[in-house]
C-alpha cells in the first residue's frame, strides 16, 4: 500500500537513528553540566556586551543578566558568561522537563524536519491533528470538554475563550473574575488581570467584576465569595457572559483554595447559564494531575478551559454547547512544528511515566521542596521563610518582611549565588518557584543551601 512521502520520512529507521545519535552526542557534551558554577573571568566582558545589546535593541534591560548558550541539563542552564545556574523558574513555567531533556529534544528535531516551520489553522500538518486529538482525549476523561483549538500562546488562548463565551451569550459583555488574577498581556487580558501596573496608560473598559479569593483559616470567606457572585448576577444577570478563574492564583501569589470554595459558585453559575471558564495556563501538567480541575474534582462544571506554557503552544478546550460559529476563532499561526511535536511528547511523558496521582513524582517533589523550605524556616532562617506551599510543581514562600524591595533584592542575590527564581503576589510579595519535573533530592538540597545563604546574606 502506497504511503505519503511525509509518512515515509517520519517512519524512516535511518532518520530516527540519526536523530537519536545527534541527541546522544549533544547529551554527552552537556553531561559535564552537573552543578552550579560561577562565571568564567575570560567570558564576563563579552557576555556583558551581549546582555547590554539585548536591552539596547528592545528598549529596556533584561531583568537578570541571563542569556543562555543553548546548553543545559535537567534543572541546570549554562549562560553566556560561562556560569551554570539552578533554574527553578524555567521560562516562567514553560520547560516542565527542564533543559535538554533527550525525549523533548528528539521530538523537537522530528518537528524541525517538517516541510514548514510554522503551522496554521488553514493548512495544518499531522502534528496539529495529533496534538489536538490527544488533548481532547485526555481532557474529556473527567469533563464534558469535547473540542480543542490550538493557538500560539496563553494570551491568545484566553482571547479565544472570551470570544467563545461572548458569542454564546451575546450581547452580554461582563466577565466575573477573581481578585489578584492574571490573564495575559493583550489589551483585553490586561483588563482582566487584577494588577494596575500591567495596564498603565491603557483605556479602561470596566467589563470585569471581581470575586474575593479564599482566605485560609476563614471558611466564611467562601460564603462571602458566593454572596458577591450572587450580587453581581442580581445586578447584571443579562450582561454576564462568563465566570473565569485560575484554580490556583499564579501571579497573584500561588494561593490555593479548597474544592468547597469553588463548588457553590460553580453550581450557581450552571443554574444561571453562565459559562464556567477555567484558566489553566500555568497549572496545566503541574498540580499532580494533568488538569487542576481534575485535582479539585470540578471537571463536570467546566465549559471552557485554556492551557499553554508546558504544552509549548496554546489551546482552548470547550464543550459542545460552546463550539463557536465559523470565523470567530482562527489566526494565521497555530504553532511551530517543533513546538507541537515537543508538546505532544511532554503530554505522553507526563501521563505515562509515573508523574501524576497522589503517589506520583510531582507530589513527591512538592513534599520534598516544601519540606526543605519549612526546615529552613524552623532552623537557620528562623521565621524568615513563612507560609511555604502551593500545588505540585508550583511552590511559593514569603521571605523576610515580604516587601517588594526586599523580595527584589533577594531575587538578585539568589541569582548571584546560582539560583533563578521569580516573585508573585503583592503585600506580601512572595518568592516563586516553578520546579522542573526532573529535579531530584540532590538538586533540592543544593537549592536549600543557596536559599539559606541568600536569605541570611540580606537579612
Amino acid at each position: 500500500m502506497a504511503k505519503p512521502i511525509g509518512h515515509v520520512i517520519a517512519e524512516s529507521p535511518k532518520i530516527q537513528s540519526l536523530i537519536n545519535e545527534l541527541v546522544e552526542e549533544v547529551s554527552k557534551l552537556e553531561s559535564r553540566i552537573t552543578t552550579v558554577v560561577p562565571p568564567h573571568e575570560s567570558l564576563i566582558e563579552d557576555a556583558r556586551k551581549a546582555f547590554d545589546d539585548v536591552g539596547k535593541y528592545r528598549g529596556r534591560p533584561l531583568m537578570y543578566p541571563f542569556l543562555g548558550t543553548g546548553a543545559g541539563r535537567g534543572p541546570y542552564v549554562e549562560l553566556e558568561d560561562g556560569s551554570v545556574k539552578l533554574d527553578l523558574i524555567n521560562g516562567i513555567g514553560v520547560h516542565i522537563f527542564g533543559h535538554s531533556h533527550p525525549r523533548i529534544r528528539a521530538a523537537a528535531l522530528r518537528g524541525a524536519l517538517s516541510d514548514v516551520v510554522m503551522q496554521g489553522n488553514l493548512e495544518p500538518n499531522r502534528e496539529y491533528a495529533d496534538l489536538g486529538k490527544k488533548l481532547v482525549e485526555l481532557a474529556s476523561r473527567k469533563s464534558r470538554l469535547k473540542y480543542c483549538w490550538l493557538t500560539t500562546c496563553g494570551t491568545m488562548a484566553n482571547e479565544n475563550a472570551l470570544k467563545i463565551a461572548r458569542q454564546k451569550h451575546s450581547p452580554a459583555r461582563l466577565i466575573i473574575g477573581m481578585e489578584n488574577q492574571f490573564a495575559g498581556r493583550s489589551t483585553m487580558m490586561a483588563e482582566l488581570t487584577d494588577n494596575p501596573a500591567y495596564r498603565q496608560g491603557l483605556p479602561r473598559y470596566d467589563e470585569v467584576l471581581r470575586i474575593p479569593w479564599y482566605k485560609p483559616g476563614h471558611p466564611e470567606s467562601a460564603d462571602a465569595a458566593l454572596r458577591k457572585l450572587k450580587e453581581y448576577v442580581a445586578n447584571h444577570e443579562k450582561n454576564i457572559c462568563a465566570f473565569v478563574f485560575e484554580p490556583m492564583l499564579g501571579e497573584g501569589g500561588y494561593r490555593t483554595a479548597p474544592r468547597e470554595y469553588f463548588v457553590p459558585m460553580l453550581e450557581f453559575c450552571k443554574e444561571r447559564g453562565i459559562a464556567v471558564w477555567v484558566d489553566e495556563i500555568q497549572t496545566f501538567m503541574r498540580t499532580g494531575e494533568l488538569f487542576a480541575f481534575e485535582t479539585l474534582d470540578i471537571g463536570q462544571y467546566v465549559d471552557i478551559c485554556t492551557i499553554a506554557k508546558t504544552l509549548q503552544t496554546g489551546a482552548v478546550l470547550y464543550t459542545e454547547e460552546y463550539n463557536p460559529q465559523p470565523g470567530l476563532v482562527a489566526g494565521t499561526f497555530s504553532g511551530g512544528s517543533s513546538a507541537m511535536a515537543a508538546g505532544l511528547e511532554a503530554l505522553k511523558m507526563i501521563t505515562e511515566e509515573g508523574y501524576l496521582g497522589p503517589n506520583g513524582r510531582i507530589q513527591k517533589i512538592h513534599s520534598e521542596f516544601v519540606g526543605m523550605l519549612n526546615r529552613l524556616n524552623e532552623t537557620t532562617c528562623k521565621g524568615m521563610l513563612q507560609d511555604a506551599g502551593g500545588l505540585g510543581l508550583m511552590v511559593a514562600v514569603t521571605p523576610l518582611d515580604g516587601g517588594k524591595d526586599t523580595v527584589t533584592k533577594l531575587l538578585y542575590t539568589l541569582f548571584k549565588n546560582g539560583l533563578i527564581a521569580f516573585s508573585c503576589g503583592r503585600d506580601p510579595y512572595r518568592l516563586r518557584f516553578l520546579l522542573p519535573a526532573v529535579i531530584d533530592t540532590q538538586d533540592i538540597e543544593l537549592a536549600g543551601k543557596i536559599i539559606e545563604k541568600s536569605v541570611l546574606e540580606i537579612a
